[in-house]
């Protein structure tokens, strides 16, 4: 085994194999001018109000249908800052990496954030490695963390109202669906691909149309019953929701049923939920629509008491959309 493939110990060590691993990879892929002239803490301008969010990432696999974990630690960041209205605009980014990992795979991924990172205009101005011995970490842990100017204030649960509607950016649950098959080593008909996307692209288009937004949110862990029931908590408000409406890929709906699962409860990782009044429905599903045409309007906000969402059949039956409950499938991002 020829021992420049992988990554060593000494290349965390912060000498001269520290220095090359930086210089000509992450340098190569994420260089600009404020990473470039860093020395341990990037300077940075702003013009107005900033949100800041910080997440870290330890899929597995690393590598999966429409994705991988480098995708997925910048999209992850940037949709969080774009859900609150901040476009994307510098992030910071630690690798903890296992001494034998290949440095193809390592490039691979970070590759993939560079391309992720040009889809937002977002850059790279600081960062860390860090390698562990062999068993430490599961190949390759990620951290990222993300600051963005503020466009459109105010955008939370708490100005959620009655008679606002819930619409759905995409399909869901695809995401979680497609870990799963990738764990299950699943030979399905039509490969399940995950979502993983940046969501700042229809959001800008969304506050370009001046679509009035009462909340976003980005359906990850937990899926789209995590994300309503805590809205509703948030609000103290209730959803009637119609179950035909929301759009679940026939694979995606398949896998659920072969594992007993609920595709609302699966993870999403390029699909978001967003509530608007109901005189702005028609104007955001555009909207949607030029992205990915399954967007939906899949419900209704109202005064109550049970501060929960109830999801209504195609029979004219009711159930509450609860919120998961125990860990489906760890390790999804």
């Amino acid at each position: 085994m020829n021992n420049q493939n992988f990554i060593q110990l000494s290349h965390g060590g912060g000498g001269l194999e520290t220095n090359q691993l930086i210089q000509h990879l992450f340098f190569r892929y994420f260089g600009n001018d404020i990473l470039n002239r860093n020395e341990d803490a990037a300077t940075l301008s702003f013009q107005g109000p900033v949100a800041m969010t910080t997440d870290s990432f330890t899929v597995s696999p690393l590598f999966f249908t429409g994705g991988n974990i480098g995708t997925l630690a910048v999209a992850g960041t940037c949709n969080d800052l774009a859900m609150v209205g901040a476009k994307p605009q510098y992030l910071s980014c630690s690798f903890m990496i296992e001494e034998g990992m290949a440095l193809s795979e390592l490039e691979s991924v970070v590759a993939s954030m560079s391309d992720t990172m040009n889809q937002t205009g977002s850059l790279i101005v600081c960062g860390d490695t860090k390698v562990v011995p062999k068993g430490a970490v599961d190949k390759l842990f990620i951290n990222t963390t993300g600051v963005g100017e503020i466009l459109r204030e105010n955008i939370s649960a708490h100005q959620i109202k009655p008679g606002d509607v819930i619409l759905v950016s995409r399909d869901i649950g695809r995401h979680g669906a497609c870990i799963l098959a990738a764990r299950e080593s699943l030979r399905l008909e039509q490969p399940i691909e995950s979502d993983c996307a940046v969501l700042w692209p229809v959001v800008e288009e969304l506050l370009k149309q001046q679509v009035e937004l009462h909340a976003m949110r980005d359906a990850t862990r937990g899926g789209l019953a995590a994300v309503l029931n805590e809205w509703c908590q948030t609000s103290g408000i209730q959803m009637a929701l119609e179950e035909s409406a929301i759009p679940v890929d026939d694979s995606v709906r398949g896998l659920c049923e072969l594992f007993g699962f609920e595709p609302y409860d699966l993870a999403n990782e390029g699909s978001f939920v967003l509530a608007v009044p109901e005189r702005h429905a028609q104007k955001a599903l555009d909207v949607l629509q030029q992205f990915h045409s399954e967007a939906a309007l899949i419900g209704q906000v109202s005064a109550g008491t049970t501060n929960r969402p109830v999801l209504h059949s195609p029979w004219g039956s009711r159930r509450y959309l609860d919120f998961p409950a125990g860990e489906l499938l760890p390790r999804i991002c």
